[in-house]
């Protein structure tokens, strides 16, 4: 497990573990990682509840929660399969409505979380699994990173956890055109200049980079630093006034449904 381990915190180090993700608790600090690397940690519907349980769960007294994830890559994206589920069980589009829904209150989750996040991205990270890491506060990668937003190409919206107007207050409105009508594949080099990460390094690396952010945001005052998260949030919040990513689940849903239909009506 990449579980960030401070030497110097007093409290025992607690593990546990759900049915995709495993959690690493050690003081103020909290790890969570994505377990499902047989599958390329794809987001599934019991991925979004674990997610919601842990950030719903989470003790007050974290500080500092590092989002990371098993395996060779981050996280490969979206289950298609079980969209197609969904729809198979309700061709109306609820359970992908109910789904997206899901991913929305993960997202905000972490972004409105009171603890610092941290994004620690390896191999690659595609669609819902960049949306996961956009959602946090800070991001680093290894040099061997790479991104990609391929729902255009596969027939869906850019409509996943409220990703289109975060990715556009990160990197602006022409960038982000680049790469969601392109669907194409971009590196870590790239994504920091893009601000998708902030930080580039080795991956052997990565664990030194989060302790090197994770430490200082540790010995800072808890209420001073939920103040300033908040009032960082409250001012990005201000450049997205037309953020409509509320109508995501039922832009995915319309979509999808419209697709469904033609299919089966062949």
């Amino acid at each position: 497990m990449n579980a960030l381990r401070l030497a110097e915190a007093p409290e025992p180090a607690a593990e546990r573990i759900l049915k995709t993700l495993r959690t690493h608790r050690q003081g103020p600090l909290l790890t969570v990682e994505l377990n499902v690397p047989e599958q390329g940690n794809a987001v599934t519907d019991a991925m979004l509840d674990d997610l919601l349980t842990v950030l719903d769960e989470q003790d007050p007294q974290v500080r500092v929660l590092v989002l990371s994830a098993a395996g060779d890559d981050f996280c490969l994206g979206g289950d298609r399969g079980e969209f197609a589920e969904h729809l198979a069980h309700d061709p109306t589009g609820g359970g992908v409505r109910a789904s997206g829904t899901r991913a929305r209150r993960v997202c905000d989750a972490l972004t409105a979380n009171p603890a610092v996040t941290i994004a620690r991205v390896q191999g690659r990270a595609i669609g819902a699994g960049l949306a996961l890491a956009l959602a946090c506060d800070l991001r680093v990668g290894a040099d061997t990173a790479t991104f990609r937003l391929p729902e255009l190409a596969l027939g869906l919206p850019t409509a996943w956890g409220g990703l289109l107007p975060r990715l556009i207050s990160e990197a602006g409105a022409a960038r982000v055109r680049d790469i969601v009508l392109t669907g194409r594949v971009f590196d870590a080099e790239e994504a920091r200049t893009l601000s998708v990460l902030q930080r580039v390094v080795p991956e052997d690396a990565l664990d030194a980079a989060v302790t090197d952010w994770a430490k200082p945001v540790l010995r800072r005052p808890a209420a001073a630093l939920r103040v300033t998260k908040a009032l960082l949030n409250s001012f990005t919040a201000s450049t997205r006034l037309a953020d409509v990513s509320a109508l995501d689940p039922e832009l995915m849903a319309a979509v999808l449904t419209e697709q469904h239909r033609a299919r089966t009506a062949r």
